[in-house]
């Protein structure tokens, strides 16, 4: 079963002479444990996209089902509690609570979403990212890389289904988002975690799997590259 599938879904905003044609009628499946990417310029639709992927925004027609399930008609109280269950997500700008630590802020995720042991489950999470030893600190005795790994281990806490990922690379230098990335394909392979991106970034197109090309709303182009070659003693 898809993980997510969209059906004719288009997006519009505004009315009269001031409607704004976001997404226009794409269909689009994405399987589990894809490592997918949304391209294009400014205005392109990527973002309107992985929001009603990311059950953030609704299509103004179309449907968008998540593992099968349809998404419409929804209340916003079952869309949430959809997002907490089966859905991570990593923004651009970290969005990390200030005042509380490392751990803290991943727990919330946790504390959130009605689970138990949430400090367990947290110091877990952030020990899978590389973070052991600075569970303790806040987002500001953190690095910019340090930080997105936080936000990683918080979108990864609850063991979701799909993460969504917003431009995760745009705060960070080129060092810091290699590094980034390649934990998240690491996470990918390991868990069978679905990610999808939106980008403008080359280095992250270059990781991806599969590269979905958006132009006025529209895919443009949806290319798969094929998996790499096992390494030495891999796959045997």
């Amino acid at each position: 079963m898809p993980i997510c599938e969209l059906r004719g879904v288009s997006r519009t905003y505004g009315s009269g002479p001031a409607k704004v044609h976001a997404v226009r009628e794409i269909d689009l499946v994405i399987e589990a444990g894809e490592f997918t990417v949304f391209v294009g310029p400014s205005g392109s639709g990527k973002t309107t996209l992985l929001n009603m992927v990311g059950c953030l925004d609704q299509p103004s027609e179309g449907e968008v089902l998540i593992e099968g399930r349809p998404t419409a008609g929804l209340s916003d109280r079952a869309l949430a509690h959809l997002r907490a269950e089966r859905i991570g997500f990593i923004f651009q700008a970290f969005n990390l609570i200030p005042v509380l630590t490392a751990v803290e802020n991943v727990e919330l995720a946790v504390q959130l979403g009605g689970g138990g042991d949430g400090r367990a489950r947290a110091r877990q999470a952030l020990a899978e990212v590389g973070l052991t030893g600075l569970e303790g600190r806040r987002p500001n005795q953190l690095s910019g890389g340090q930080q997105q790994r936080v936000a990683i281990a918080r979108a990864l806490v609850r063991k979701p289904a799909l993460v969504i990922a917003d431009e995760p690379t745009a705060n960070l230098d080129s060092a810091n988002g290699a590094q980034v990335l390649e934990l998240m394909r690491e996470l990918n392979e390991k868990h069978g975690t679905t990610f999808i991106f939106s980008t403008h970034d080359a280095m992250v197109m270059e990781h991806a799997r599969r590269t979905v090309f958006l132009h006025d709303g529209r895919i443009a182009r949806d290319e798969v590259r094929a998996a790499p070659a096992p390494r030495a003693g891999e796959g045997r």
